[in-house]
């Protein structure tokens, strides 16, 4: 893929975190990479795309759109890839900032690996301060690159939905992001477009995409994201929304299998001898956070299963 076009698929829809989305915007135009183009989709909010218009309609190589009401996330990524020319389909968050060579390392993924997709590490902008009792291996709650992810580059079944990309051709094929998510069986809460995504093309190509560390990408960490009852709650609804996923593809559950055999051999292990070597009240806190996040994943993911089975009975 020659001089490649990337088009990267940024959506906001309040007046609220414009200056997150300006941020996040402007990371984006000054990419390393020669030929990036940007596709801003506001979700049915006229005064932000009056805003945006003024401030970014006079750039080159920026498409404006707006939707006519708001349609949800995934809607609007579907639609900014719908017009975007790039022979490449990138999405990033309004709460996120890439770093200046990300584009560079994710066409890198395309010319030299031969990738349908490719995607890249999140890491952690701490807006009020890293909480002490999240362990590592639990960051991606906040959005964030967890450790034991993977080991270095490599395929993987997919990235965080704010740093990762598509040949857009196979984007289109796969007719996108699956909208009905978080809408099914009146499932608001529902998580994981990008991984319904990654496992029908997985299907289809039997291709996944492919990881590069080192294009990285930082999320935002507000501070109502580093409460611990937010924290178990999202840990509830993620484990809810492995099983429903579940459902909705051919999902082997290799890679959370193989997390968890790590979590249990090799990470909570090295906890208990941080604790002995530090005497340190904050390992002691991550190591309890990771006896109660996974029981909240647990006991989510046991509930959409009862769920299902009532739902298939009545």
């Amino acid at each position: 893929m020659s001089g490649v076009k990337v088009s990267v698929i940024l959506c906001t829809y309040t007046l609220d975190m414009y200056d997150h989305f300006a941020e996040a915007a402007d990371s984006v135009l000054s990419q390393t990479h020669d030929d990036v183009e940007l596709v801003v989709v506001v979700d049915g909010t006229p005064a932000v795309y009056d805003r945006v218009v003024e401030e970014y309609g006079d750039r080159e190589n920026v498409v404006i759109e707006c939707n006519d009401e708001n349609v949800g996330l995934l809607e609007s990524r579907n639609r900014g890839a719908e017009i975007a020319s790039g022979d490449v389909v990138t999405f990033i968050d309004d709460d996120a900032v890439a770093d200046e060579e990300w584009v560079e390392r994710l066409v890198h993924a395309y010319e030299e690996k031969d990738a349908i997709a490719a995607g890249g590490k999140m890491v952690p902008e701490w807006v009020a301060g890293k909480p002490s009792f999240l362990p590592e291996e639990f960051y991606w709650l906040v959005g964030v690159t967890h450790r034991g992810f993977a080991d270095g580059p490599g395929e993987v079944r997919n990235t965080f939905g704010s740093n990762i990309s598509f040949r857009r051709d196979v984007f289109l094929e796969l007719d996108g992001f699956d909208i009905d998510i978080g809408g099914r069986k009146g499932d608001k809460n529902l998580q994981g477009g990008e991984t319904e995504l990654c496992a029908r093309m997985r299907e289809e190509y039997g291709q996944g995409v492919w990881y590069d560390p080192e294009a990285e990408v930082a999320h935002k960490v507000f501070e109502y994201r580093t409460r611990f009852f937010w924290l178990l709650d999202r840990a509830f609804w993620q484990g809810y929304s492995k099983r429903v996923m579940e459902s909705f593809v051919d999902n082997d559950g290799r890679e959370e299998s193989d997390y968890l055999k790590r979590l249990v051999t090799n990470f909570v292990p090295d906890r208990f001898q941080s604790i002995f070597r530090n005497l340190s009240l904050s390992d002691v806190s991550k190591l309890l956070s990771i006896f109660v996040f996974t029981g909240s994943v647990v006991v989510g993911y046991f509930y959409a299963h009862i769920r299902l089975i009532s739902d298939s009975s009545s």
